[in-house]
C-alpha cells in the first residue's frame, strides 16, 4: 500500500490530465494494490458476514474520476480511494462500512450517513424505544477503545420535531448521521496486517449497524 500512498500524495500536488497521463502505469499499480487489499478484507469479512459471499472488490471500490460538472472544484482526479464494504457493494443499502484511504487521513468507519428523512426518523424512534440496548452498544469498552464518540460534526443543536428537550435520550436524537469512525495512520495502513485490522474493526461495528439496519426494516 505504499505505492498507494505515495501516488496519492503525488495526484494531489498534480492534479491535472497531463501529468496522470504520463503517470498512468503508478495509477494501475496503485488501484491494483487497493483492489487486491479490498479483496483480502472482503474474504474476511464475509467469514462472519455470509451476505457479501458473492462481492468482489470491483463492486465496492470507486473510479478515480471526479464529476465536475456541477462542483467549482474543477479538479479532474479524486485523492483518496475508499471501497464500500457490505452487503451491495457501492449500491448497499442502510448502514454501510466504508474503508477509506487517504494520505494522513485513513479511517475504517460504520454506520449511516446523512439518511433520507423516513430513515432518520426510524433511526431515532429505535433509539427512543431502545435506549438501554443503544447505550449498551456505543458505550461498551471495546467500542469506545477503537471509535470514542460517534461522529460529533453530525449533530444538530436542537431536539428534534416530535421530541422534548427532557427526553432521556434527547442528546442521542440530535444527531443526523451516525457514525462510528477509527482514524489509521500512514504506518498503520502499509503494514502487513492492515487488512486484519480493518476487518476487526468491521467486527466491531456489527452491534452498532445491526442496530441501525433493525430501524430501517421496521421503516420499510
Amino acid at each position: 500500500m505504499k505505492a498507494v500512498l505515495e501516488f496519492l500524495k503525488d495526484l494531489e500536488q498534480n492534479n491535472n490530465r497531463d501529468w496522470f497521463a504520463l503517470n498512468k502505469n503508478r495509477y494501475e499499480d496503485a488501484k491494483a494494490q487497493h483492489e487486491a487489499l479490498v479483496t483480502d478484507i472482503l474474504a474476511r469479512v464475509a467469514k462472519w458476514d455470509s451476505s457479501i459471499a458473492d462481492l468482489q472488490a470491483k463492486d465496492c471500490t470507486y473510479r478515480i474520476y471526479r464529476d465536475v460538472r456541477f462542483s467549482k472544484d474543477k479538479s479532474p482526479y479524486k485523492t483518496t480511494m475508499g471501497a464500500l464494504v457490505g452487503k451491495g457493494g457501492r449500491k448497499a443499502q442502510g448502514a454501510i462500512n466504508y474503508v477509506h484511504i487517504e494520505p494522513g487521513k485513513s479511517f475504517v468507519a460504520g454506520g449511516s450517513y446523512m439518511p433520507e428523512s423516513a430513515g432518520l426518523k426510524a433511526i431515532r424512534q429505535e433509539i427512543d424505544y431502545n435506549l438501554d440496548e443503544f447505550l449498551g452498544i456505543i458505550n461498551a469498552p471495546a467500542f469506545v477503545k477503537h471509535f470514542g464518540a460517534l461522529e460529533a460534526e453530525w449533530k444538530g443543536k436542537l431536539p428534534p420535531k416530535g421530541y422534548a428537550a427532557d427526553n432521556p435520550a434527547i442528546e442521542w436524537l440530535k444527531y443526523k448521521s451516525y457514525i462510528g469512525t477509527q482514524q489509521f495512520t500512514d504506518k498503520q495502513i502499509i503494514a502487513s496486517d492492515f487488512a486484519a485490522k480493518a476487518d476487526e474493526t468491521l467486527q466491531l461495528l456489527k452491534p452498532f449497524n445491526d442496530f441501525i439496519n433493525r430501524a430501517l426494516r421496521t421503516e420499510e
